[in-house]
């Protein structure tokens, strides 16, 4: 085992953040390097592919005066590691952890490797108990539960974006014990979007933390970002005692970052260019959010996910399906009809749903409200598709009285606006709308 840092100036060549250094020995894969300038500036990298004696890094930062004769880069013998203490709370970071908030760098408590430490599944705690979003679709219908990792499906020019920022400010436990923290991480942002988000963050002042990388950053920090996110959030989790709930958004510029890095390194491509890892690596992000046995804590992962082209099949949300416990869908037609979330809760699903409501969670009249509810909604949609071919007039005076329940769950039910509801006003809503309709 090498205990010591080597120093090569056998810079061979330099592509824009790439580097090739040549006649290395004993350098390893994600291996953490500090490369030298000729000023005598230090910028990170990381190793990403070794061939033979020829190595391949990618940079941290602005390649722009190096150059092969006078740069050098120094191989640390260690992997990427995550600084952390209480003090993360209330602070804005970048995809590398540099603070961007003003405030100056905490006094870590601790070094941990950002790839975490797989939990041991005889260790996993059922999850349960539930997390209250503030929206009725996802509370009454799709319950998160702590523990859970729920993505959220989108499409481009849904807004997702806003869903989100909603959830950030209005989450919180649906008991009051603990303590409760938001982690967020937002990946290959534009102005625009890092300017809207930062407005949200200070909305909410205190109870989170944040990692924003930029489109225009190294594509490497796409990946780092989320990594530090869950590092922290394993922290206050397991540690510290904490509910964390980490939102990501937004998974496919990920992806596309990990694509990328995968093309970079010369590998064979698999569906649709993606590197047939992509379901491995995901599932390591994806799988650190749970609960452990005998820990009070517990991590919650709410991942976004645009899908290309609408397409859900499309690899990056077809390999979310399989590794998280169901799906938020954004629909396009419910925004077309002005209808905020846009949620389609019939392809929606919570898998762990059942395990967080009820008595002792919610209230006992959860399931029966939830399961109604659905079973109309799902009549009058289905009933839209007769509609359309026979018009209203034509259908029976019992169709139409399914059509306008399905209108007005949506329009009641589903439609909040960014007003939060809490479990209560949720149910309360329902069934006040079952009544209303003779339903219940």
């Amino acid at each position: 085992m090498r205990l010591s840092e080597y120093i090569y100036s056998t810079i061979s060549s330099i592509r824009g953040p790439l580097l090739f250094v040549e006649k290395v020995f004993n350098a390893r894969v994600g291996e953490v390097v500090r490369i030298r300038f000729p000023e005598g500036k230090e910028m990170e990298g990381e190793v990403l592919k070794i061939d033979g004696d020829t190595v391949l890094i990618q940079a941290y930062g602005e390649t722009r005066g190096l150059d092969t004769g006078n740069s050098s880069v120094v191989f640390t013998d260690s992997v990427k590691r995550a600084p952390l203490s209480p003090d993360v709370i209330g602070r804005v970071f970048s995809g590398s952890y540099a603070p961007i908030d003003g405030a100056p760098m905490f006094v870590p408590e601790k070094w941990v490797p950002v790839t975490g430490y797989p939990i041991n599944p005889a260790s996993r705690a059922r999850p349960e108990e539930f997390i209250e979003t503030g929206f009725s679709c996802i509370d009454g219908l799709n319950t998160l539960v702590k523990g859970q990792k729920l993505p959220i499906f989108s499409s481009a020019g849904l807004p997702s974006k806003e869903v989100a920022a909603v959830i950030l400010k209005n989450s919180r436990l649906g008991s009051e014990t603990g303590g409760f923290v938001v982690v967020f991480v937002a990946v290959g942002l534009t102005y625009y979007d890092y300017s809207f988000y930062t407005r949200v963050l200070e909305e909410m002042r205190t109870g989170f933390v944040a990692f924003a990388n930029m489109a225009d950053e190294p594509v490497v920090e796409r990946l780092l970002a989320p990594r530090f996110g869950l590092t922290v959030a394993e922290y206050l989790a397991f540690e510290k005692g904490m509910d964390v709930l980490v939102v990501i958004t937004d998974m496919t510029n990920y992806c596309d970052a990990l694509r990328e890095v995968s093309t970079a390194r010369e590998e064979l491509p698999g569906r649709r260019g993606y590197p047939g890892y992509m379901y491995s690596d995901l599932a390591s992000l994806y799988e650190r959010a749970g609960r452990i046995k005998g820990m009070t804590g517990s991590v919650t992962m709410l991942p976004v996910v645009t899908m290309p082209e609408d397409d859900i099949t499309h690899p990056i949300p077809d390999l979310t399906g399989y590794i998280t416990e169901g799906q938020l869908v954004l629909s396009r037609d419910l925004h077309q009809k002005g209808i905020f979330p846009p949620m389609d809760v019939l392809p929606s699903l919570s898998r762990l749903m059942q395990s967080g409501i009820g008595k002792g969670h919610t209230r006992e009249d959860h399931r029966k409200t939830a399961n109604l509810l659905y079973k109309y909604y799902a009549k009058g949609r289905d009933l839209r598709r007769l509609e359309a071919i026979v018009g209203r007039d034509g259908m029976a005076e019992a169709d139409r009285f399914m059509l306008d329940f399905a209108d007005s769950f949506e329009k009641e039910f589903v439609s909040q606006g960014v007003v939060r509801r809490n479990i209560q006003e949720t149910l309360d809503t329902g069934l006040n709308l079952l009544r209303r309709f003779s339903l219940t």
